[in-house]
């Protein structure tokens, strides 16, 4: 962003405003401080019986990948209704959303990942518009070395864990560190 979205004529200049700490993009005209602030990706690790379900990407980033159906949050939403969203997107599938099973923050690229655990409904899916196959997975079928984003490496991870010791615990994680 070069110009003003709230008066459309000032350019912005780069700097620290009174009663501030951090560097903002300040409208030279009408001093409007134009924040920008880490963005929110919701996600569901559904669970059907003893498998879960991944979905392969049919867009970038990790076009061909594995991953947790997750995506953006959008404006007006809850994180329970965008992850019940994205599951749907990604996987033509509804799901009942059980824990939130991990936060997990990328501070290099401004994301905020919040994932949930679900049960996957009736056990029924197909392939949404954002992927080229989705499929149940027992944990020693998922495919480790395909998987698209280290969140869904931390989140299935997590849920194996959590599975093998009978919790739903909450894990908070930043990259690069996954383990």
């Amino acid at each position: 962003m070069k110009f003003c979205s709230n008066c459309g004529s000032g350019a912005l200049e780069q700097k620290i405003p009174a009663g501030d700490n951090r560097l903002r993009k300040v409208c030279g005209n009408c001093g409007v401080i134009h924040y920008e602030n880490p963005k929110v990706v919701a996600g569901c690790l559904p669970v059907w019986e003893d498998k879960v379900l991944l979905c392969r990407r049919a867009i970038e980033p990790g076009y061909g990948l594995w991953n947790v159906p997750s995506g953006y949050l959008e404006n007006g939403e809850s994180v329970s209704e965008g992850a019940r969203r994205e599951v749907w997107e990604e996987a033509a599938a509804k799901v009942e959303l059980h824990y939130l099973i991990s936060l997990y923050n990328i501070e290099r690229i401004n994301q905020v990942y919040l994932q949930f655990v679900g049960e996957l409904l009736d056990g029924a899916f197909g392939v949404g518009e954002e992927s080229l196959e989705c499929a149940l997975f027992t944990e020693a079928e998922i495919p480790w070395d395909d998987i698209a984003f280290t969140s869904s490496v931390f989140t299935l991870r997590r849920f194996f864990a959590n599975r093998r010791s009978g919790e739903q615990k909450l894990h908070l994680a930043s990259y690069p560190a996954v383990d």
